[in-house]
């Protein structure tokens, strides 16, 4: 099959560029360019569509696509999810821990086959491809196959990790310390930086294993991730397990645990960090951890989230510690970023904090990027970065339309219903190649 060397798509064009600033281009286009001995793409120039048919009309080997009626923006990055708990996400959320225990837990044994596993990774790979999510940071199960499977078969730039958990689990999702490093040591010379070492969080994860393991980081360069006070009782519940155990005795903060540990550092991702005291803030900072918040998964109950509580984002950024966005399937509802940024922009409303739609979408897209070091490659759309885009029908414009009221006309307007962000994706472009959606 030939591949042309330039492909130009048409279509208007909204691109992140900080939590401030979008910019939104009508009647725009992005021209694509091969890379040499390879069959992707990437993104060589963008602008307005007359500009840019001008620049390419006598290069050779140029194919057009006209999506005129579309939207283009950078594809996502969910830096927070379980792939494994696609099945519990609506399951009743009465409280974190018993979530686990009553239906999340059960349902992550299943993966122990692996025929189970392949065929449940494949479905997932296409709700990622059809949400528009490219990359992030993912959990797996115990169970090593399913990194293998999550890697072989997603499309993106995503880091997999499979969850320890050697204490205080039931016995069909217990390993031992040993068994637990030796995977860590195993996958992590496997798949680089491309792994990352996931105790599932502190309760369930003996200390010598986390030191073991994050010597094993130290050394290989993978990422960490795992949870970080999520609930308060959560964070009682961590205090009386490891004030038991020698040598932290005195430790009286969940993230001096992972600190003591030796977990923390810039290629740290700790999911949530709702009630974090400001000693803790100085450690993250200290280190360059960097925080997944997850504002559907932390969301009341009857919003189907767990009702964790509210993250103040305005207390993380003046301690100067990054975050960004995830969904935390399946403690969050729905897959789509789109949701996930909508509930970040409305909980936030509802308390008087006013968040722009354009910081919403830079922290599920370009800040991700950042975090996970791929802002290089990708993250928005930007000469020499992958060609990695989503295309939505582009909503009625006029000549007063910005980029932050294009934005509200998506994620806040249009949506009768949460789950129709689900289908909000109608192309998603990877490196070039693309898959539709009706």
């Amino acid at each position: 099959m030939q591949h042309p060397c330039y492909k130009i798509l048409l279509c208007d064009i909204l691109n992140p560029l900080s939590d401030t600033k979008s910019e939104l281009v009508k009647g725009g286009a992005i021209a694509l360019r091969r890379v040499k001995n390879n069959h992707f793409y990437k993104i060589e120039s963008i602008g307005h569509a007359e500009k840019i048919l001008q620049l390419y009309k006598l290069k050779r080997s140029v194919t057009i696509y006209n999506f005129q009626k579309y939207l283009a923006m950078p594809s996502f990055l969910d830096l927070h999810f379980h792939w494994v708990q696609d099945d519990v996400t609506l399951m009743p959320k009465d409280s974190l821990l018993s979530w686990l225990s009553k239906y999340t837990w059960p349902n992550e044994a299943k993966f122990k086959k692996k025929t189970y596993s392949k065929q449940k990774a494949k479905q997932f790979c296409n709700k990622l491809l059809q949400m528009g999510t490219l990359g992030g940071g993912c959990f797996a199960s115990i169970h090593e196959h399913t990194v293998d499977h999550a890697l072989e078969q997603f499309h993106g730039d995503f880091v997999v990790g499979n969850v320890l958990m050697t204490i205080n689990s039931p016995d069909y999702l217990t390993q031992s310390s040993q068994n637990a490093v030796e995977i860590v040591r195993s996958k992590s010379k496997k798949y680089g930086k491309k792994y990352a070492i996931t105790p599932r969080f502190a309760p369930t994860v003996d200390p010598h294993t986390m030191k073991e393991t994050a010597k094993i980081a130290a050394k290989s360069g993978c990422f960490i991730q795992s949870h970080l006070c999520e609930t308060q009782e959560e964070i009682e519940y961590v205090l009386s397990i490891y004030n038991k155990f020698k040598g932290f005795e005195s430790i009286n903060s969940y993230t001096e645990i992972y600190n003591a540990c030796g977990l923390l550092g810039p290629k740290t991702i700790m999911a949530h960090g709702i009630y974090l005291n400001s000693s803790e803030l100085k450690t993250l900072k200290k280190t360059n951890t960097a925080i997944a918040h997850c504002p559907t998964s932390n969301a009341p109950t009857k919003d189907l989230g767990l009702g964790s509580g509210l993250f103040d984002f305005k207390k993380i950024e003046k301690a100067g510690i990054c975050w960004g966005l995830g969904s935390d399937i399946g403690g969050g509802p729905y897959l789509s970023m789109f949701d996930v940024m909508r509930s970040f922009v409305l909980q936030n409303k509802k308390i008087g904090t006013k968040v722009s739609c354009s910081k919403a979408l830079y922290r599920a897209t370009l800040k991700n990027a950042q975090i996970l070091g791929l802002d290089k490659t990708c993250g928005n759309l930007s000469p020499n970065k992958h060609a990695n885009i989503i295309m939505i029908e582009s909503p009625h414009t006029s000549s007063s339309d910005t980029a932050e009221s294009v934005l509200e006309r998506v994620l806040l307007k249009n949506i009768k219903s949460r789950h129709n962000f689900s289908k909000l994706v109608k192309k998603t472009i990877y490196r070039g190649k693309c898959w539709e959606f009706d």
